[in-house]
């Protein structure tokens, strides 16, 4: 079985959107410094890279998958510029007030791209910044490491702390 590295989306590989806003648009998406390289990195290193992310702007009307998939397709495109190859990309397009089993903290869609991945979650990492990313890769098991920004206080902890994917991703590979 393989190894992955579980990746947030905002604010892990793109910049975060306001407070109560959303990235509706491949105009609004910006990458964070040395994401790419980070990414690369992990390839290198044998990992699987799969992002999960909650999409709740899909169940708000804000956009449709078929728009929320070809910024995917963007993000995709851009990184394999640079050479930088995402294995799979599961999002929730659910409401936070609906209970389902993917929407995070829930573990949903790690155990997902697990089967459909062929990945042993206790080998594997979640990273993200928030404590909903931390609480749904211990719920399934992985290890965790927590971007830091702004000096934010986590309620739950990680396993690893790093400012950016970049050094997550050099540690990642120290202690895997």
């Amino acid at each position: 079985m393989g190894k992955a590295a579980f990746l947030d989306r905002d604010g892990v590989i793109n910049r975060k959107a306001s407070e109560g806003e959303y990235i509706t648009r491949w105009e609004d998406f910006q990458f964070l410094p040395r994401v790419a390289k980070g990414i690369a990195l992990l390839n290198r290193a044998g990992l699987a890279v799969i992002v999960v992310s909650n999409q709740r702007c899909v169940a708000k009307g804000l956009l449709s998958i078929a728009e929320l998939e070809l910024i995917h397709q963007r993000m995709v495109e851009q990184l394999a510029a640079s050479n930088a190859f995402l294995t799979g990309i599961y999002y929730c397009p659910h409401d936070n007030r609906l209970s389902c089993s993917c929407r995070k903290p829930a573990p949903g869609m790690l155990l997902q791209a697990a089967c459909e991945h062929a990945i042993d979650l206790t080998n594997s990492w979640m990273v993200g910044d928030s404590d909903i990313d931390m609480q749904a890769g211990r719920t399934a098991g992985c290890r965790t490491l927590r971007i830091m920004h702004n000096g934010v206080l986590p309620q739950v902890a990680a396993d690893l702390f790093a400012p950016s994917l970049f050094e997550a991703a050099q540690k990642l590979i120290k202690v895997r």
